[in-house]
């Protein structure tokens, strides 16, 4: 990922639609993101200005459109975006963010076996997930 961009929720709905099929113009991001957010063309240009600034997109022209592309993958994002996450709310420490978790109830049974999983994953001891 480019080095620490950083993506407001509203970047982040744009990155996913774009994750999800690239490239796309802005007539089928605006489409795509109208019934759930109600944007307009012109706030979807404005995000995408922005995250070309930031080196989040980049995009090629195609006759009288562009096409847009996401500048780096989810994964690399996302892991950057946790990390980010637990640093500034956590003070770096998973096992606070955890602790909070479990201990405020936030965790259903299936996300308490995909974290089993996930901590057998991490010690070697295989796990079906």
């Amino acid at each position: 990922m480019n080095e620490h961009v950083s993506l407001s929720p509203a970047e982040w709905r744009v990155m996913e639609k774009l994750w999800d099929g690239a490239p796309q113009t802005i007539t089928q991001l605006t489409a795509g993101l109208e019934e759930e957010t109600g944007w307009s063309k012109h706030t979807v240009i404005s995000f995408l200005n922005r995250m070309e600034k930031k080196g989040a997109v980049t995009y090629r022209e195609n006759g009288r459109a562009k096409e847009y592309f996401p500048a780096y993958v989810r994964e690399e994002a996302t892991v950057e975006e946790a990390e980010r996450f637990l640093d500034r709310v956590f003070s770096g420490s998973l096992g606070l963010m955890v602790s909070s978790l479990v201990e405020g109830k936030h965790l259903k049974e299936e996300e308490l076996r995909e974290l089993r999983d996930i901590l057998d994953r991490a010690e070697g001891g295989g796990g079906d997930a």
